[in-house]
């Protein structure tokens, strides 16, 4: 399979970028990062240095977006690509060998649809910001791409955006931008929809921590261990903050669509007032593929055969 992946810098964009290094049967065209969870310069050199650490001798393009918003995630959840870019095993084998294109990653991703034979497979993990960009610019380019998977939005009643001027209904990679996910809706392209109502049965929780804990003589293990060292945990109730495995899951999908189940749905998305961002269901709609419930035990084993593989 080949395919593009655009991601926002978070501590679970990066681990999956590492979890897509371990599958044998992707062909990894390039990787875009947005400055949307994180700051787009760490998180930019987390992603070259993973690639570089447990890519197995890939050579994978790397481009940072300028993508901007109104509506920033938290500077605190964004400060962890600071420390993602620090971690030892990350910076054991300096310097940087992947390079870094000198282009956007709206202008990386025109080039790599541009140069297709055959259509690819997108997979993106936060904003559809660069996505949006590239429809409106060259919309002839949507038959290039077989289909999107997004990690994004939610049709359930309450989101995970806790912000003054939200209602509480969106998602936070649909709210930092609205309008991109309208244009996205608008095309004609494949989507594949994990949602909140999907990546709410993957929780981070205190015995996955343990597991990845005890196999930490293992490279792969270690690196997922301490990378989701940086985020909380959080025992006792459930927050906007709480960590789920959301891009990991929707990563796993690619591949692995057996450990889920989905269902078609036809949704549209408010881009005005306190709803922005939310997608909601409408029989005007455009057809959604939405994962829906997950079998967790297969999603964890998944992510065991997956970290053995990193050397």
């Amino acid at each position: 399979m080949e395919l593009y992946f655009n991601h926002d810098g978070g501590v679970d964009d990066l681990t999956s970028l590492f979890l897509l290094l371990q599958m044998k049967n992707v062909k990894l065209l390039g990787v875009g990062v947005v400055g949307a969870d994180s700051y787009v310069e760490p998180a930019t050199a987390a992603t070259r240095k993973i690639i570089d650490r447990f890519g197995h001798g890939q050579s994978v393009e790397v481009a940072s977006s300028k993508a901007a918003t109104q509506h920033p995630f938290p500077t605190a959840w964004r400060m962890d690509s600071f420390s993602m870019t620090a971690l030892p095993l990350l910076n054991e084998y300096a310097p940087i060998k992947t390079s870094l294109q000198s282009g956007t990653s709206v202008e990386h991703l025109i080039s790599i649809l541009t140069a297709a034979t055959d259509p690819i497979t997108l997979l993106f993990t936060g904003p559809l910001t660069d996505l949006g960009e590239v429809i409106r610019l060259h919309p002839e380019l949507t038959h290039k791409i077989s289909r999107l998977i997004w990690m994004g939005g939610t049709f359930l009643n309450r989101g995970n955006v806790d912000e003054p001027e939200a209602d509480g209904t969106a998602e936070w990679n649909a709210f930092w931008d609205a309008d991109a996910v309208k244009t996205v809706w608008n095309s004609e392209l494949k989507i594949d929809m994990v949602g909140l109502e999907s990546t709410n049965n993957v929780p981070l929780t205190p015995d996955v921590r343990q597991h990845w804990a005890k196999q930490r003589q293992h490279v792969g293990f270690d690196f997922l261990g301490n990378s989701y060292a940086l985020v909380p945990e959080l025992r006792h109730f459930v927050t906007n903050s709480t960590y789920f495995l959301w891009d990991v899951l929707t990563t796993c999908f690619v591949t692995h669509p057996e450990i889920v189940t989905t269902r078609k749905v036809l949704s549209d998305v408010i881009t005005e007032g306190p709803a922005t961002g939310r997608t909601v269901l409408s029989e005007n709609g455009r057809p959604v593929t939405l994962v829906e419930n997950v079998d967790n035990a297969k999603f964890f084993s998944l992510i065991d055969e997956l970290a053995e593989k990193a050397v």
